[in-house]
């Protein structure tokens, strides 16, 4: 399978001519890397490139990385379905450079762009609405930055109790979820989990007549 990408790889990077700065095989998909200003160009030849059809786009997403320059990656993840493959794009800004909004190549693209915009801090130009979409009105900051706290901001909402907009501290609880390790639709494993060995066996149930 390696060898068909590598192959769709090459054409891509050929085709293009410096769109793609990165061109490896991953995990069994293919992955590009290219710089922000030939993003639309890069999408629109793997949209209706003959070779390629990646007319899908699956998802948007951010990665955060605080230690570099560039902070931010931008992946795209397409679907060919002609081709059977999919191809994973990743564009690397920082906190103040835009990336071009490539609603105009996918149409689902503005949704994405928004989730990355709310969560991430990432700007992309172009947006024909950017604006959050799953925080609330009036927060402040972007939650899956790696230095945004858990605690120490406010939001603001309407309560529809109280018929009224109220202010309150925002607070990000970690609970640990508990997962039935034995349901089949956990997988149901057969073993000793970490910390298991430490409870008391049950006791034999008493036998014999009263």
């Amino acid at each position: 399978m390696d060898e068909p990408l590598k192959e769709l790889g090459d054409h891509i990077v050929h085709a293009t001519a410096g769109a793609v700065t990165g061109c490896d095989v991953r995990l069994g998909e293919l992955m590009l890397e290219c710089p922000p200003d030939r993003l639309l160009g890069l999408l629109t030849f793997l949209r209706d490139d003959p070779k390629c059809l990646f007319k899908q786009l699956i998802d948007i997403c951010g990665v955060d990385w605080p230690e570099r320059e560039k902070r931010f990656d931008v992946v795209y993840n397409l679907l060919s379905l002609k081709n059977n493959l999919r191809i994973r794009i990743k564009v690397a800004t920082d906190e103040a450079t835009p990336v071009p909004s490539a609603a105009p190549v996918y149409s689902a693209a503005g949704w994405f762009e928004r989730e990355t915009y709310d969560l991430y801090g990432v700007w992309f130009s172009d947006h024909p609405d950017l604006r959050r979409i799953l925080t609330d009105y009036g927060f402040e900051g972007h939650p899956l930055r790696k230095d945004f706290p858990l605690t120490g901001f406010v939001e603001l909402r309407w309560d529809d109790i109280q018929k009224r907009v109220v202010y309150e501290p925002v607070k990000l609880a970690q609970e640990f979820r508990r997962f039935d390790f034995l349901s089949p639709w956990e997988g149901g494993i057969e073993r000793v989990l970490p910390g298991d060995e430490k409870a008391s066996p049950p006791a034999p149930a008493k036998t014999g007549a009263n």
